[in-house]
């Protein structure tokens, strides 16, 4: 079951870690999320299954696994716990649920925590294949501004990270030269850094700027590390939208992903609308939530009549 399997379980009280470790078995390299709730069963979520263990899980378990993924220090893991989340070594997450204490609008801490959701975090080295035939203009050795679309859980991080690694590393098939990349990676999903190391494989010519919003990363990243390419997950406020046009209007490409299932969603959402408005996505593709990782459909920009065309079918919008 190999080290991901270790790392893993080496952050739960030892007898939720006796209980997975019978459960998980040979299943591991099919878990997606094993889910903490006080004094609620475990449940493991699988590719295509779901598990509930009989085993009640009691606060005091909780908050033992909590400080384990602080590293027995929660004061310094704050801000994270404050954002919802932690990530841990080997690029996995982990979603924190319970009191949230407001302070100016904002949340800055999470007491009483009521659950813990672990989601593994897995690379696919070459998923992205697809997407990089439709993105690459060879004429330029640079893509086309890309927005990537699905539901939660079709893929979209995963492919984005392929996405970077793949760029910023050069293509021999296509003559594509490796180019600089940057990354916003504002939940810590797209690099996982932890101790400011990536867990996961995203190239070579790549910038990271983590915790930080894409409004603030995106104008730093352009001033200061001359990306060719950035990179940014789950566009979803007026704030992301100004980013994207001072960035793009700067001479910078961008690959962005967004939560939907059909261009009415994007047309429905303010934010995604106002985005498709500025004509600055070139490419728009569509992910197959019952097909993880694959394409459902593209929509091209036609720049002369400033139209959106569907591939094949000649849908415009």
């Amino acid at each position: 079951m190999g080290t991901k399997y270790k790392e893993i379980l080496k952050y739960f009280p030892e007898e939720i870690e006796k209980v997975l470790a019978l459960e998980l078995n040979e299943n591991f390299e099919k878990l997606e999320e094993i889910r903490l709730r006080a004094l609620r069963p475990i449940i493991l979520k699988f590719r295509d299954d779901e598990k509930i263990i009989k085993y009640n899980v009691s606060t005091e378990e909780i908050l033992n696994t909590l400080a384990h993924i602080c590293e027995n220090s929660i004061y310094s893991y704050q801000n994270e716990i404050s954002n919802g989340f932690v990530t841990i070594k080997g690029g996995h997450r982990v979603g924190i649920s319970g009191s949230c204490v407001i302070e100016n609008s904002k949340v800055i801490n999470i007491n009483y925590v009521y659950s813990l959701n672990f989601r593994i975090a897995r690379e696919i080295l070459g998923c992205s294949q697809n997407i990089l035939n439709e993105i690459i203009n060879l004429e330029t050795n640079s893509i086309y501004n890309t927005l990537i679309v699905s539901p939660p859980g079709a893929g979209k991080t995963t492919i984005l990270r392929d996405l970077v690694r793949t760029l910023s590393s050069g293509i021999k098939d296509y003559k594509f030269k490796a180019v600089n990349v940057g990354i916003v990676d504002e939940r810590g999903e797209i690099s996982s850094l932890f101790h400011g190391v990536p867990q996961n494989d995203i190239g070579t010519k790549v910038d990271i700027l983590e915790n930080v919003s894409k409004e603030i990363g995106m104008k730093m990243l352009v001033r200061s590390l001359s990306p060719k390419i950035i990179v940014a997950d789950e566009i979803g406020s007026k704030e992301d939208i100004e980013a994207i046009n001072y960035s793009v209007c700067s001479g910078v490409k961008g690959i962005f992903t967004s939560h939907g299932e059909s261009i009415q969603d994007l047309s429905l959402n303010p934010v995604t609308k106002s985005l498709i408005s500025l004509n600055l996505i070139e490419r728009i593709i569509f992910l197959d939530e019952k097909k993880k990782g694959t394409i459902r459909e593209i929509y091209y920009l036609d720049k002369k009549n400033r139209e959106y065309i569907l591939k094949e079918k000649g849908t415009l919008i």
